[in-house]
C-alpha cells in the first residue's frame, strides 16, 4: 500500500509542466504555460499549466485538477497512477 507520506513527496517533487508536457506542447505564457487541449481540436490554445499551483486546466472542456487528474486519459488506476509517478519523482 502507498502511503499519505508518499504521495504528499510525489506532489512536492513532481513539477505540474514535466508531466503534462509529456503528452501536451506547452510554451511558457507569463508565469504559467499553455497549450493546445488534448480533449478538442482547437487552434488557439486554451489548456493551462500553472507550475505555481501546481495545477491545470482546459477552457475548452472545462477539464483540470492536479498531477494525477491529468493521466485520467489513460486507463490506469488512481493506485497505479501513482505508482507510475512515484518510479519516475522518487
Amino acid at each position: 500500500m502507498i502511503t499519505r507520506n508518499t504521495i504528499d513527496q510525489v506532489y512536492e517533487t513532481a513539477r505540474v509542466e514535466e508531466v503534462i508536457g509529456d503528452f501536451v506542447v506547452l510554451k511558457k505564457s507569463g508565469s504559467n504555460f499553455k497549450g493546445l487541449s488534448p480533449f478538442s481540436q482547437e487552434r488557439t490554445p486554451s489548456f493551462m499549466v500553472s507550475p505555481v499551483k501546481q495545477i491545470w486546466k482546459d477552457f475548452s472542456s472545462g477539464k483540470g485538477g492536479k498531477i494525477l487528474k491529468s493521466k485520467k486519459q489513460s486507463n490506469l488506476t488512481k493506485k497505479k497512477k501513482r505508482q507510475t509517478l512515484g518510479k519516475v519523482f522518487i
